[in-house]
């Protein structure tokens, strides 16, 4: 088979403006960038119209879990039976993409292109939200510099898209009072920026405006907050975000339409497309596919708790993703093995499967369980999941999407379909109005199957300053690895009586939420042994090696 960039280069794209003519836009709803990718800005008048479907997964494993294939594969199979399904995925990172995890533009047959521009430069929108972050740092540290502020705290951090580790934590301002004010700071990666997430959720540019207003970017002399408004900046980033607002218009491999805006990582942000391009898509597809971030423990349970409870969206159906791999993984097989045939390590690792069926359930809507296939896949295997899935009552297909496109994705395309047409209620994790405290401890143990949690000293310390300053009722975006339930990546399958250790809360009142960071995560990654880029190049032209 065919490699993913020689799938993608091999691909025919249908001319950006002929594909959103055929979906309906009228000129002035796109401006083309170049001939394959658009900005769309849709007319107000439009109503949403289709159904929402959330694609997560089981626990995650450093091969992947393949949801963006799924999903990809799902719009697709939609359409072969005569749906119109649009997409809502977010942009890859250059982290990943140059990291271990690679690229984020789906696989195979499955896949959203152009591809390479996809996972490089695309539209320019992570630059845009890195540059508008770097200006705000620069602007704040400025108003210092020149005696306009003195602030006793300072939050704001500068952010790059590239995983660097030396850049976590540094001291800027060195070289005497003409180079600024000597400051302990760092680096995140721009998906973990509040910047990322304050365009994702934003309901327009207003709303936009007003959630940069609210940032805090530092506590003055006397313990309150200083905000974006207070700098006077907000002017100055909302011009640099003007354009990244509106969501990117690309295609399928099969011509679906798909909006591919915002980036932020489920393990160390809220995990979500933006709320502009799930609307898009609701507007102009009888199915709305959209996907979240890693686990049902992270992207989903986000998803659900902030974004869906902010916008007032509702999933009519939920995707749980999983594969023979990554449940023999959770079953105790090492990486390199577990392509393998082993029905017991499988059966052990259903322990797995069975946690994210049972926090699904509790959000309410209707499940449908999707094998992610692969050749290695046994019958017995299979039959195995497909009959624990019977065992919890959920609706169970296989999606070979990957090696066969929309096809592949027929009989889990038919599942969905029945499963939307049995709507149920949305629940939440906890209640609007509780403690940060209580909201946290509800999602460990609701969600984890943890037992509680355990504050640092600092997290003791930023939890009083958060309440002192007003925003002690927010929601809660927890940070932690994917690979297991629990805050320790390597605690695998489905612990039950753990604590989760909080180190610190962050607090993002322009996103709307408190960043709640557990174990040893980290707002920004580092590179891995064998990083990704040593294996992309430029042959005659073309870009090579980009997975």
């Amino acid at each position: 088979m065919l490699s993913d960039i020689e799938i993608a280069q091999a691909a025919r794209l249908t001319p950006i403006d002929e594909l959103a003519h055929s979906a309906g836009l009228a000129d002035a709803e796109f401006e083309p960038y170049g001939r394959d990718k658009a900005k769309v800005d849709l007319d107000p008048a439009r109503k949403e119209r289709g159904r929402l479907i959330l694609v997560t997964a089981t626990s995650g494993m450093p091969a992947g879990s393949g949801k963006t294939t799924t999903s990809i594969a799902l719009a697709q199979g939609l359409k072969k039976i005569g749906k119109s399904a649009v997409l809502a995925l977010r942009e890859p990172s250059l982290g990943p993409v140059f990291g271990m995890k690679g690229g984020a533009a789906g696989g195979g047959y499955s896949q959203v292109l152009p591809m390479e521009a996809i996972n490089l430069h695309f539209t320019g929108d992570l630059h845009a939200i890195t540059a508008a972050n770097n200006l705000l740092a620069a602007l704040l540290d400025n108003a210092r510099h020149q005696g306009q502020v003195e602030l006793r705290e300072i939050f704001w951090r500068r952010v790059m898209d590239v995983n660097d580790r030396m850049l976590r934590n540094i001291v800027s301002g060195l070289g005497g009072p003409a180079n600024g004010i000597p400051t302990e700071a760092g680096f995140d990666i721009t998906a973990a920026s509040e910047l990322m997430a304050v365009l994702c959720l934003a309901d327009g540019m207003e709303d936009l405006r007003a959630r940069i207003d609210r940032i805090v970017l530092g506590i003055r002399k006397d313990g309150t907050a200083y905000t974006c408004k207070d700098l006077g900046a907000t002017g100055a980033l909302l011009a640099l975000l003007k354009d990244a607002m509106k969501p990117n218009l690309v295609q399928s491999i099969e011509g679906n339409l798909a909006f591919v805006h915002g980036g932020p990582f489920a393990n160390i942000a809220h995990g979500c497309n933006s709320l502009a391009a799930t609307r898009a898509a609701l507007k102009l597809g009888d199915f709305a596919v959209t996907e979240a971030g890693f686990g049902s423990d992270l992207g989903a349970e986000k998803f659900i708790d902030i974004k869906c409870r902010m916008a007032g969206l509702k999933p009519a159906a939920v995707v749980l993703v999983t594969s023979t791999k990554a449940l023999k993984w959770h079953g105790g097989v090492p990486l390199p093995e577990i392509g393998k045939p082993d029905v017991e390590a499988l059966r052990k690792g259903l322990c797995n499967l069975d946690a994210h069926v049972r926090n699904l359930k509790n959000f309410g809507p209707e499940i449908v369980v999707s094998l992610n296939h692969f050749h290695t896949d046994t019958d017995e295997e299979i039959d195995v999941i497909r009959n624990r899935c019977a065992e919890l009552g959920v609706r169970f297909a296989v999606c070979d999407g990957f090696a066969r496109g929309g096809e592949g994705a027929v009989e889990l395309a038919r599942a969905v379909t029945e499963a939307a047409d049995e709507p149920r209620e949305l629940h939440f994790t906890y209640d609007e109005d509780a403690s940060l405290l209580d909201k946290v401890t509800a999602v460990v143990r609701k969600v984890y199957g943890g037992e509680g949690i355990e504050l640092s000293e600092a997290a003791k310390k930023d939890l009083k300053r958060i309440v002192e300053l007003g925003f002690g009722n927010l929601p809660v975006c927890i940070a932690k690895t994917p690979f297991s339930l629990t805050a320790d990546g390597k605690a695998l399958g489905a612990p039950t009586g753990f604590t989760v250790p909080v180190q610190r809360f962050i607090l993002n009142a322009g996103a709307g939420f408190v960043v709640v960071t557990t174990g040893a995560v980290m707002r920004m990654p580092g590179l891995p042994k064998a990083p990704a880029a040593m294996q992309i190049d430029v042959v005659d032209g073309k870009i090579t090696g980009l997975a």
